[in-house]
């Protein structure tokens, strides 16, 4: 039977849709960010000479290389409410008198989740931004600092400029992986307590598969297009204003 827009009018007024449409902007958001700030500050670390630095990138590298249900598995025990290893290391620095509600607590279980999605993502950004970094000619950091720059102006005009598009295009498949995930939450919360931690993508799922609404289910799913659309076109205009990467002159 055809409905027309009847499934989109209802998500629109779920109460449900709404909190899973604000925690996975919120989600996306924040943990894009961080995992940014913590994976350009690994590029730049490891872009100098350290001693054991091949292993120490190696190091980097693990969470991206182990399975997401695995890492998911790690933290649901990790914040777990009785057996927590966070919460008996504060009891015995004597910070904590008892555990913390890790996935029980709405705020709580948002952050733990956002937690786990930077542990796993930073390690991609940081590889990516430091191949990056290797491609920028080092002449021109010996110019700058003939000229008496500070590290700070030769990032602000050497280094970030340079590495814009690599940015661009890391930032786009982050934003596009964490909007989408789907097995960290799925294993650690399952979108509870109460809704908190619901995804657009688990939603879709947990209504279409378990709830047996296919049409509702997959109306959430098509809802989620015009956001994804929405990163890319913020990355495509982005880098459309990059003149200099066309030989013309960046205004």
């Amino acid at each position: 039977q055809f409905v027309g827009l009847e499934n989109y009018e209802w998500i629109i007024g779920d109460s449900k849709f709404q909190t899973a449409v604000f925690f996975t902007i919120f989600y996306t958001v924040v943990a894009s960010v961080v995992k940014f700030a913590i994976g350009l500050y690994l590029a730049l670390l490891l872009n100098h000479h350290l001693p054991f630095k091949a292993i120490i990138r190696a190091i980097v590298l693990i969470p991206f290389i182990v399975p997401t249900v695995l890492s998911a598995i790690a933290f649901w025990w990790i914040f777990d409410p009785q057996f927590s290893i966070v919460s008996w290391s504060l009891r015995q620095l004597g910070l904590l008198t008892g555990n913390i509600d890790f996935l029980g607590d709405t705020w709580n279980a948002r952050y733990s989740v956002i937690f786990a999605n930077v542990w796993r993502g930073v390690p991609f950004i940081a590889i990516t931004l430091l191949a990056g970094l290797q491609t920028v000619p080092p002449s021109l950091y010996e110019a700058a600092t003939l000229d008496g720059a500070t590290r700070w102006q030769m990032f602000v005009k050497i280094t970030y400029p340079l590495l814009t598009p690599i940015i661009a295009v890391v930032m786009t498949f982050s934003v596009l992986f964490t909007f989408t995930d789907f097995q960290l939450i799925k294993v650690l919360t399952n979108g509870g307590p109460a809704g908190a931690t619901e995804l657009m993508a688990t939603m879709s799922y947990n209504t279409a598969i378990l709830g047996g609404r296919i049409g509702e289910g997959a109306a959430i799913s098509t809802a989620m297009v015009p956001f994804l659309l929405a990163a890319i076109l913020v990355s495509w205009f982005g880098l459309q204003r990059r003149k200099w990467q066309q030989g013309a002159d960046n205004d």
